[in-house]
Order: C-alpha cells, then sequence, then structure tokens
C-alpha cells in the first residue's frame, strides 16, 4: 500500500450545486463505492489531495480513507481535472481489501533500446501502448509492467503474449494485442542503400528520356 492516508467528510448534499460549494470551501468532491456498502458521497482537503497527487502514489494504487478516525482501504479508480487549471474537482474511490481482484491500468518501462538491432540501424520505437489494463489483487499492483525490446528489428512487434507478467498479474483484454514496433526511418533506409537505389534508378531513367528526347529533335 501507498501509505496515503486521506481524511474526509460525509456530503449530506449530492448534485451539481452543492458539489460547487464544495470546491469553493476549497475541498474535492468525490464518491466512495464498491463492496457490500452503497455509494457514499465525501469530500477531501483540496491541498491533501494535491499533495497524494504529486506523491505518483494515488493513482491506481491502494491507499486509506479516515472518516472520524474509522479508515478503510480504497482504490483511487479516477480523478476528474479542470479542463483550464489542471486542478482535480472529482474522485471516484472504490472499497478493496488486498486479495480484491480488481482491473487496473499499468505503465510499461521499456529496456533494451540502446542494443536493440533495429533501433542501431536507426530505426524508429513506435509505441502502441503506453499502459496495459491488468487484472490483478489490489495488494499487489505492480509499479510498472517492463518489456524487453533488447532483440528487436525493424519490422518486429512486441505483443503481450511475449511479456512477462509479475505473479497473479495477468492482461484484462482476451487477445494478444501489439505494445510497440520498431519502423522504418529515412535514416535506417539510407543506411540499408535502399533510398540512394531508388535515387540511382530515377536518375538512370530520367537520363534515358533525356537521351531518347534529344535523338527525336534531331
Amino acid at each position: 500500500m501507498s501509505g496515503i492516508c486521506l481524511d474526509v467528510v460525509i456530503r449530506e448534499e449530492t448534485g451539481t450545486g452543492p458539489a460547487r460549494a464544495s470546491r469553493r470551501s476549497g475541498e474535492v468532491p468525490a464518491v466512495l463505492y464498491g463492496g457490500e456498502l452503497g455509494p457514499v458521497a465525501v469530500a477531501l482537503r483540496k491541498n491533501e489531495v494535491l499533495k497524494a497527487l504529486n506523491s505518483g502514489q494515488f493513482l491506481s494504487n491502494m491507499i486509506e480513507i479516515s472518516h472520524e478516525g474509522k479508515k478503510q482501504t480504497v482504490l483511487t479508480k479516477d480523478v476528474q481535472f479542470h479542463p483550464l487549471t489542471d486542478l482535480p474537482v472529482h474522485v471516484d474511490f472504490y472499497r478493496v481489501d488486498k486479495s480484491t481482484v480488481i482491473d487496473v491500468e499499468v505503465n510499461v518501462t521499456f529496456q533494451g533500446d540502446d542494443v536493440a538491432p533495429g533501433i542501431k540501424r536507426g530505426g524508429i520505437l513506435n509505441i502502441v501502448r503506453h499502459a496495459i489494463e491488468v487484472s490483478c489483487p489490489a495488494g499487489s499492483i505492480p509499479d510498472t509492467i517492463i518489456v524487453d525490446i533488447s532483440e528487436m528489428d525493424i519490422g518486429d512487434s512486441k505483443h503481450i503474449s511475449e511479456v512477462t507478467l509479475p505473479e497473479n498479474v495477468k492482461p484484462s483484454i482476451d487477445r494478444d494485442f501489439t505494445i510497440a514496433t520498431i519502423v522504418s526511418s529515412r535514416a535506417s533506409k539510407e543506411s540499408d542503400g535502399t533510398e540512394g537505389e531508388d535515387g540511382a534508378e530515377a536518375e538512370g531513367a530520367e537520363g534515358e528520356d533525356a537521351a531518347a528526347a534529344e535523338g527525336g529533335d534531331e
């Protein structure tokens, strides 16, 4: 668990008007749902939410919320941000314990790009998925998913079936989707001589056309 614990207060009134009033008073409206209990409208102090966000451990992580000294474990499922200020305006929490199996997005970290043959030849890593949705226990959410591209060449693709996931972690999507590919670039084509050959053929064709035109003038 992240170690984050946030104090919440119960919101007696719900809806757009009360939510705006809550924001004007320096709070962030939130909803707590999941488990055997029904949804509960709560509010958090904005400065505490900002501090939690800046820690990098608030989103898609187990945290604790406290109401009048009573704590419970939740997962931060979603945070809505203001389109202009980027400040948090609403949070969704989901009740969990360490064994609760959840679906969550985990960021991807690529390694081996310094030795990948395709990149050494001037190819470009085309990232199809920066994050992967996985199903795992709430107490075992990985910080990142490592994808090794050290053996990839130009034209190669890396699929989820080729990635070693942590124990008890599996993809939420039931198909062998692509995570990244290495594609050709101008530099890689030039290093292979492809563009040079095309250019030589084009020049040769232009020369033949010019010679034919001169012969016709005579």
